[in-house]
């Protein structure tokens, strides 16, 4: 198992190092830049600006300066948020984007599974097919209808909730969280729906009920593992996903996270702001897939490779 851990993380260095070299040059020759906005502002100025942050240099120097830095584990300074670097920005954004995340995470994991177990032992009934209805509609509707409709039914129409801002209290979690987490529920509740059907017709669950064995010992001992494999590769990257800040989210309900930095500093082309959330996105999608993988190696010794 320790090999299998070192083994992964010295893999993900290149997988990094792709990642990070790739949105290098794609923000770079996306048109425009830092400061080609600031129209009012002389060419001199917009000069020692671009030399301030290196940008005059040609971009091989810029690519060696950028992972010389990174190396030092230095993200540089926000071209946008001038008074702060990429790495104080970080800091600030990511425990509100994690607290967000968790939360959300706990609630689709445990609605999904018992959305999904309800509908596989309810198979063909009114059941399974309203929660099924249910779960292809939270897949249908994205996340940028689904949050305004939450804002104008518990913040507009009832003045329940609030419709954005963020002050770290649970009224203004709620919706945020509700709005990250459905879309999931749907995706885990499918998930977890046809993989337990699979497993209820396997071969050993039909010799254990031939024994005798209690429907519900056969489920809990036999069926809850195995029927969880998918859902748990599911998990990694959706997890990340959520734990990172969702940017459509975090956007529209104003929420100091990483995700809103991130979309700001895309429209602002604040390259190391864009770079440093890029590289920490990447870096919780390989933790979070590495976790589920050590998971499903300790539920399934057989899903072990290597």
């Amino acid at each position: 198992m320790f090999r299998q851990i070192i083994r992964r993380i010295l893999g993900s260095i290149p997988t990094l190092f792709a990642l990070a070299t790739v949105t290098f040059f794609v923000t770079r020759i996306a048109p425009g830049g830092p400061f080609s906005s600031d129209k009012k502002l002389p060419a001199e100025v917009i000069a020692k600006m671009n030399a301030m942050y290196h940008l005059d240099e040609p971009l091989w120097m810029q690519y060696g300066r950028f992972l010389k830095d990174v190396i030092h584990f230095n993200l540089g300074p926000s071209m946008y948020y001038k008074e702060y670097s990429v790495a104080e920005l970080i800091h600030q954004g990511f425990p509100i984007s994690l607290e967000i995340g968790a939360w959300a995470t706990l609630i689709y994991v445990f609605f999904g599974l018992l959305f999904g177990f309800i509908a596989a032992l309810k198979r063909n009934g009114i059941v399974d097919y309203a929660v099924m209805t249910l779960a292809m509609g939270g897949i249908v509707i994205p996340t940028f209808v689904i949050a305004p409709m939450l804002q104008i039914a518990f913040g507009v129409a009832f003045h329940f909730l609030p419709v954005g801002g963020w002050d770290g209290s649970w009224r203004s979690m709620i919706l945020p969280i509700c709005a990250m987490a459905l879309p999931n529920i749907a995706y885990v509740a499918r998930l977890t729906r046809g993989s337990v059907i699979e497993v209820l017709r396997s071969n050993y669950i039909r010799t254990a009920r031939a024994k005798g064995v209690g429907e519900w010992q056969t489920l809990s001992r036999h069926a809850l593992v195995a029927a969880m494999m998918p859902v748990i590769a599911y998990l990694g990257p959706a997890t990340a996903a959520l734990v990172t800040g969702s940017m459509v989210i975090e956007t529209i309900f104003a929420i100091p996270g990483i995700g809103r930095y991130f979309v700001q500093s895309a429209i602002d082309r604040d390259y190391t702001m864009v770079m440093g959330v890029t590289l920490i996105y990447g870096s919780c999608i390989i933790l979070f897939n590495m976790v589920t993988d050590l998971i499903q190696a300790l539920l399934d010794p057989r899903s072990t490779h290597g």
